[in-house]
């Protein structure tokens, strides 16, 4: 405990890892199982997880696919935290206590122990429209593009669906119809890409209080993300740009024009 408090943390040789469980076939409620495992200088929390459904019990739940933090499936909640598990070391999350627990993201329903239903998740990203929409008449040149766009292109586009930041909002948890941070920010990706022609229409579809107007502007939505993307940025964008909408939409159509 000593050298807890002064920051000389030692590695513990077993860890506590306790899992929210949830069966809906047979259970009442969400409950947490401990399991001990080996702590090693490099086991993820998702290598605990594997561990425990291969040698002590199959019939844990949970998603998982690349183990590289590019493919967003395995975005869960460590110690209170949205996570990608496959990026944390479980060494780093133990607590005084040598313990880390792992539930499933909040605010989504529960398929089975770790995993969520996220249709609610999907359906607002598809109301964003996210698909690019270019002139019908492709310039013989490239587009031309300034360092704000392309800086703005760059972050948005970084972004890998994990749903971290959609279930870390408390929006969210109040209100299933907003549009939520990771729809958002994809559309504020279109509306910034000087290619697309619909960044009116773009603007009121998110232009509503549905969508920018109802973001709070708490920013977990930036704590909670694994890519270190900021959100609530582009929600605060997007509420300038809805407010001269029509300005915007035809500098858009001049330009391309040009």
């Amino acid at each position: 405990m000593l050298n807890w408090l002064k920051g000389k943390r030692e590695t513990p040789a077993t860890a506590v890892v306790r899992i929210q469980r949830f069966n809906p076939d047979v259970d009442e409620k969400p409950y947490l199982q401990e399991f001990e495992v080996a702590v090693t200088e490099d086991k993820t929390l998702l290598n605990v997880l594997h561990d425990i459904k291969t040698m002590t019990d199959g019939s844990l739940s949970y998603r998982r696919s690349c183990r590289h933090a590019i493919c967003g499936s395995c975005a869960m909640n460590v110690n209170g935290m949205n996570k990608l598990i496959c990026h944390q070391r479980l060494k780093d999350n133990l607590d005084w206590q040598g313990r880390v627990t792992i539930r499933p993201l909040p605010y989504l329903p529960i398929i089975k122990d770790l995993v969520v239903d996220r249709s609610s998740f999907w359906e607002q990203y598809q109301r964003a429209k996210p698909w690019l929409v270019p002139p019908d008449d492709v310039p013989e040149k490239e587009f031309r593009m300034t360092p704000e766009e392309v800086e703005a292109l760059r972050n948005a586009e970084t972004c890998i669906m994990c749903g971290a930041c959609y279930s870390a909002c408390p929006v969210v948890a109040l209100n299933k119809q907003y549009i939520g941070p990771h729809a958002l920010l994809k559309s504020f990706q279109r509306v910034m890409d000087p290619r697309d022609t619909i960044p009116g229409e773009r603007l009121a579809d998110v232009g509503t209080d549905e969508g920018v107007y109802r973001c709070h502007t708490i920013f977990n939505c930036i704590d909670a993300c694994p890519k270190g993307l900021d959100p609530a940025g582009a929600i605060e964008t997007l509420r300038k740009l809805a407010q001269k909408r029509e300005a915007f939409e035809e500098a858009r159509a001049e330009r391309q024009q040009q």
